[in-house]
């Protein structure tokens, strides 16, 4: 009994030893797996990761939207001791207001962004002064080398990392790199590092913009600008034949890189995301409809009244001129003599002209490859009172966007079909892209051919005789409309002083290789003589000469 106290202390060291071992055996070999994944979740987290966004090129290789290296700050507040001086010092290195960089540092966390994309003689400021909490960390964004120039054709990608506005918008789905997880792993200094992650990029696109068509629309529309004062302006130039646009440029235009610094209406592109009322340059759509079904031929007459009333309501020429003796189809365009629309719509029935107006497609989206195209309804032309479609007949009272104009001229240039302006050809790598609008006749070839002859005589013979070039035959109509109250955002019935001043036009008029539409918005001029198509020549002649079109005769 002496040794009891003894013995009592070994087996309870006995059991202490047993209950460790067994512990031990429980968590390290029955229950070891459980165990492991515990100890792995604390240590590694996964996340989502997307892969490099793919870039925009034109057809030339030149860059419009790269991605680019550089750096951003971030504090962690929680690390920040000397909160008000950190805060100025920041402020002033980098030119952002003090308040709210010290609203930032007063934060109860670890991570605050403060700003992207620093300059290098910020980023050399900032390691000087080594302050606490502040930190420097490389990232990738989006940059856009041509600036200006092909703003709404790229459109931008957003801060939250989506496609906005034109290609940026419309292809985001094929330019963003693959969503994926990212496993990432705690290392010894609380930093998480790559663990494994393969990435995948998206996808390069190449563009049917020609660089220096594009170049030199942008140079001739801003030159226009200075002489016309005019509020907004646009051209488009398309391959009449394919849909091909090789120019695409609009007056006033923003820098994506300093979107955000923008009013986001610039943002919009008019060549499809605004309507306007186009004026005469419908009445070759009127003709070649009337043509089309024999109503009229070229050389088909009638007297000119200078005035018709509808329901009280006097519709006149322009400057209410009157045209004496018998004048003809070719020489209504010639002359752009409104009650000569108003004939040939008469001969084909307003119930035929509205049916061409839709085949022509202006009740519809041309499916243009850039994001936000929208279409009129015309509700008020489709009311269908007589005065609607007198007013239609010359271009008033409807309403369409640039690009709809340009997809149904192009209908007249290339033997009849509605094409599908586009803007990407391919993507690399080579993937399938939105599918295109199937072309439909819209007209016959013998109709577009007669209708191109018009035109043709427009420019030798007519009011265009501006825009001739020795040695070419070229295609063209002049459209100056009024400006609705309506269209300006003003609730009244009737039209402004203002103008929408257009030319559209084709050549070689026989074998097009290219069509151009220039429409200003209430110029400092008369008619569209006198502002849209002096541009149109001057950009006709700078294509004929870059290409090296050869001439249709010889001067």
């Amino acid at each position: 009994m002496r040794n009891w106290r003894v013995n009592l202390i070994l087996i309870l060291i006995c059991v202490f030893w047993a209950t460790i071992l067994g512990r031990l055996v429980i968590l390290q070999i029955l229950q070891h797996q459980f165990y492991k994944a515990h100890a792995e979740g604390q240590q590694k987290v996964l996340e989502y990761a997307t892969g490099e966004r793919g870039e925009i090129f034109l057809n030339n290789g030149e860059p419009l939207a790269v991605n680019k290296k550089g750096k951003y700050v971030f504090i962690s507040p929680k690390e920040i001791k000397g909160k008000e001086e950190t805060a100025k010092t920041l402020s002033e290195i980098l030119g952002l207001d003090k308040d709210w960089v010290l609203e930032k540092v007063n934060k109860a966390n670890f991570f605050e962004p403060i700003k992207h994309r620093i300059s290098d003689d910020e980023e050399k400021l900032l390691k000087e002064k080594g302050l606490k909490g502040v930190y420097l960390e490389e990232e990738i964004y989006r940059y856009y080398p041509k600036k200006n120039l092909t703003s709404h054709i790229t459109g931008f990608l957003g801060g939250e990392g989506k496609g906005q506005y034109g290609l940026e918008g419309y292809y985001d789905e094929i330019l963003k790199g693959e969503e994926l997880l990212e496993e990432k792993e705690k290392g010894t200094f609380g930093y998480f590092n790559l663990s494994k992650f393969k990435e995948t990029g998206g996808k390069n696109i190449v563009l049917t913009i020609d660089s220096n068509i594009q170049f030199m629309a942008g140079k001739l529309l801003s030159e226009a600008q200075k002489d016309l004062g005019f509020e907004s302006g646009q051209i488009i130039v398309v391959n009449p034949k394919t849909g091909e646009i090789l120019a695409l440029f609009a007056l006033p235009n923003f820098d994506p890189n300093l979107y955000s610094k923008e009013n986001s209406e610039t943002f919009l592109n008019p060549s499809f995301q605004e309507f306007y009322e186009p004026g005469s340059v419908f009445k070759p759509i009127v003709m070649a409809s009337a043509l089309n079904e024999g109503k009229i031929t070229p050389k088909t007459t009638y007297t000119d009244p200078g005035i018709i009333e509808i329901g009280g309501w006097p519709v006149y020429n322009y400057d209410k001129r009157v045209y004496p003796g018998k004048i003809t189809m070719t020489e209504v365009l010639e002359k752009s003599i409104n009650t000569g629309a108003v004939f040939a719509e008469r001969q084909l029935g307003n119930k035929l002209f509205s049916d061409y107006i839709e085949r022509f497609g202006f009740f519809e989206k041309t499916g243009i490859d850039l994001e936000g195209e929208i279409f009129s309804e015309n509700k008020e032309f489709k009311k269908g009172y007589e005065i609607n479609f007198v007013t239609a007949a010359f271009g008033q009272g409807i309403e369409l966007t640039p690009i709809q104009l340009v997809r149904a001229f192009s209908a007249i240039a290339n033997g009849g079909n509605l094409i599908t302006p586009y803007i990407v050809e391919k993507t690399i790598p080579a993937s399938e892209l939105p599918q295109k609008k199937e072309q439909k006749q819209v007209i016959s070839k013998d109709t577009a051919l007669q209708t191109t002859t018009m035109l043709v005589s427009v420019i030798e013979n007519g009011f265009s005789k501006k825009a001739k070039i020795a040695g070419y035959y070229l295609t063209g109509k002049t459209g100056t409309a009024q400006v609705s109250w309506p269209a300006l955002g003003i609730k009244k019935s009737g039209y402004s002083s203002k103008t929408w001043q257009t030319f559209i036009g084709f050549g070689p008029a026989f074998d097009p290789k290219f069509l151009i539409l220039v429409k200003l918005d209430d110029p400092k001029a008369k008619t569209a003589e006198y502002s849209a198509l002096p541009i149109f020549k001057q950009l006709a002649k700078y294509i004929i000469d870059y290409w090296q079109i050869p001439p249709d005769y010889e001067e």
